[in-house]
């Protein structure tokens, strides 16, 4: 992102605006408010041509200012059991961003695996990711 880390990490890490600045989320719900996060539920849509496939899920989120991390750990949905970790540093262009995400996959007997990694990872994690972090940069790199 071509912006200082403090401008970026604002904006990652203040999830309750997201439905203002990136057009593919339909809510974001603080559940319970801690110092240093709370239990969010969040919802977006991911598209498919024309169409938009809703998605859901519930997270504790941690913010960590200091090292410029946002965690979460998915409580509910059909992502229940996933860690995402945002990490920010500085680079020579303003900020690099990367998103983590490790998970095992439904738990769904024989299938889990499979669904994790062939479509629910690749098509909708990736998908609502890859958008979410394109959007966040957009905003902070227009200011």
């Amino acid at each position: 992102m071509r912006a200082p880390i403090a401008r970026a990490f604002a904006a990652a890490s203040a999830v309750e605006r997201w439905p203002q600045l990136l057009t593919h989320y339909r809510y974001v719900r603080m559940l319970e408010v801690r110092p240093d996060g709370g239990v969010v539920e969040m919802s977006a849509n991911r598209p498919f041509g024309p169409l938009d496939w809703p998605t859901w899920w519930v997270s504790e989120m941690w913010v960590d200012p200091v090292r410029h991390e946002v965690r979460y750990h998915h409580i509910r949905g059909i992502t229940r059991g996933m860690d995402v970790v945002w990490r920010l540093t500085p680079d020579s262009a303003g900020t690099r961003a990367t998103i983590v995400h490790q998970w095992d996959g439904p738990a769904w007997p024989l299938v889990s695996r499979i669904a994790a990694e062939w479509v629910i990872g690749p098509v909708f994690v990736h998908g609502i990711a890859s958008r979410t972090l394109a959007g966040i940069a957009r905003h902070v790199e227009t200011g």
